[in-house]
């Protein structure tokens, strides 16, 4: 049998996962990013112990360790008098993975992307192409068929530049603005959310004398979150405020902000909140509102396929954006090295994922509804999403795929 070909849309977390995945399994495999350069972006992310399964799964788990930091005990404390309200000890995963991964782990997302990268160009140093964004998806009768099965036999993926690549299967992985959503299911609006959202990265040498609550805190007020714990190495905080707002201009997620409009949100938590933010500065603090659209009833169209937040995007509530991406790609890799026919495959990779991102998706606003209220308390964060082990130990690499299944549209 000739090899089989995959065109990749975004070298994001969840297409480069996706990505290694089908070169371990044979696929000859083109990833396209519309930046000309890979720089770093983003700050700090959350890998839960089933998504972490995943990467080591794809021979990453020396890099995937060494790069992150395990996370030991995530505390809730009262915003104003900094108590600590609740304490998650570290989530005990299967006793088949690998000890590095029974807890959650955190990584910056540059570093993390790096990794998978240099997973991705050892297999194939061709496979990531940059500076290529997509116009247009083309399927159908114009492309071909296959003799045997009467069904589409390619899918081509055209770029504005005039190039394209004829493939067996398509992978959209780019993001929240997905192209590749838009070419398959159409426009739909982004509803603003009602959540403003401020980051930045603090030096720990800066950051030390903040950290009285530990190295990885949540500290929950009336209508405002404020997260805080270490990256690389543990020399890095990575901040991270969400705030509820009336309204906000537009879609965007890196607009410049400054330490005086943060701490006006934030001005009545306890001195180690305030303390930090007023050290934020400069290019690194930033502030995006937060938007959400409707679920897709399905993410696949024949031979294309959405995964991450081009399919599912999620409120930050739970810190499990990164995860489902990753998630997504393994079960996709999965099902496709399984089902010879691609169309049937995607088929499966989507009912077996449906049912998982939708309960994480109610899980998230279900969360922000209740560390957002006035009077938070013990009890109610004992009641919490986020105390349910049962959203964090998914492993991608041993759920059963859905066969056979019928889905909508």
């Amino acid at each position: 049998m000739s090899q089989r070909s995959v065109a990749i849309i975004g070298a994001g977390i969840g297409g480069l996962t996706a990505a290694l995945a089908l070169l371990r399994r044979g696929w000859r495999v083109r990833v396209y990013e519309q930046a000309a350069v890979l720089n770093e972006v983003g700050a700090g992310i959350s890998i839960s112990p089933g998504a972490g399964a995943g990467l080591l799964s794809l021979g990453l788990g020396r890099a995937f360790l060494r790069a992150s930091l395990p996370v030991a005990r995530l505390a809730f404390a009262h915003f104003q008098t900094g108590e600590v309200l609740s304490s998650s000890p570290p989530l005990d995963f299967a006793a088949e993975v690998d000890p590095g991964v029974r807890v959650a782990r955190h990584i910056h997302r540059a570093d993390l992307q790096t990794v998978l990268i240099d997973g991705v160009r050892a297999l194939d140093p061709q496979a990531l192409v940059l500076g290529r964004r997509l116009a247009r998806i083309e399927q159908g009768a114009r492309v071909g068929q296959d003799p045997r099965t009467g069904k589409d036999a390619h899918v081509v993926a055209h770029f504005a530049d005039g190039g394209s690549d004829e493939a067996d299967v398509v992978i959209g992985a780019d993001g929240v603005r997905s192209v590749a959503r838009r070419e398959l299911f159409g426009d739909d609006e982004a509803r603003f959310a009602g959540q403003v959202a401020f980051r930045c990265l603090l030096p720990r040498t800066i950051a030390e004398p903040y950290l009285s609550a530990g190295h990885a805190v949540v500290s929950i007020g009336p209508g405002r979150v404020f997260h805080r714990y270490l990256i690389r190495g543990g020399s890095l905080l990575n901040v991270i405020g969400i705030a509820q707002s009336d309204a906000w201009p537009h879609e965007s997620w890196n607009q410049p902000a400054s330490s005086a409009e943060f701490l006006a949100l934030y001005r009545d938590f306890h001195a180690d909140v305030t303390g930090l933010i007023r050290q934020a500065a400069g290019p690194d603090l930033i502030k995006w509102g937060l938007f959400v659209r409707p679920p897709l009833p399905r993410w696949s169209s024949g031979r294309v396929a959405l995964l991450g937040d081009a399919a599912h995007p999620i409120l930050p509530f739970l810190g499990l954006g990164a995860a489902l991406a990753i998630e997504d790609a393994i079960v996709i890799a999965r099902a496709l090295e399984e089902i010879e026919r691609p169309d049937e495959a995607l088929q499966c990779y989507q009912a077996t994922r449906l049912a998982r991102v939708e309960g994480v998706r109610l899980a998230s606003i279900r969360q922000g509804e209740i560390i957002q209220t006035g009077g938070v308390t013990r009890e109610s964060l004992a009641r919490a999403p986020a105390g349910q082990v049962s959203l964090f130990d998914f492993n991608p690499c041993t759920a059963p795929l859905e066969r056979n299944s019928s889905l909508p549209g």
